[in-house]
């Protein structure tokens, strides 16, 4: 992650922003798109279309916060595909998208993942 520098007017422990292109952003995304879809009554998987604002804060691990938009894949989740190979949905009547805030904390050294908030 991005580390401000020593003089930087950022207080340690405040979030901070992040590229949304950023490794950890993306997994932190994907982990939070799986917490939605096993608790969602959709037939179809979500995956994430477009990670619109991405902050970080360092507190016993990693804690993203992360606004992203996700849309109706093609796959089923009683396929269990992977969320790779699934494309999204190309038939109007069945395509949907939601705006979604997640918060997920990971703890890299304990391989601990805590997703404590899923808003979509």
């Amino acid at each position: 992650t991005n580390v401000p520098p020593p003089h930087s007017t950022i207080r340690p422990g405040s979030p901070v922003p992040v590229n949304t292109n950023n490794p950890g952003v993306r997994k932190a995304a994907r982990l939070g798109v799986y917490r939605y879809n096993n608790s969602s009554n959709d037939l179809f998987l979500f995956k994430e279309s477009q990670i619109r604002k991405a902050m970080v804060q360092i507190v016993r691990g990693l804690k993203y916060m992360l606004h992203v938009e996700i849309k109706r894949t093609m796959c089923e989740k009683r396929d269990h595909s992977s969320l790779d190979s699934c494309h999204f949905q190309r038939e109007k009547n069945l395509q949907r998208m939601l705006r979604c805030y997640f918060e997920v904390w990971i703890t890299p050294w304990t391989h601990k993942v805590h997703i404590p908030l899923v808003h979509c």
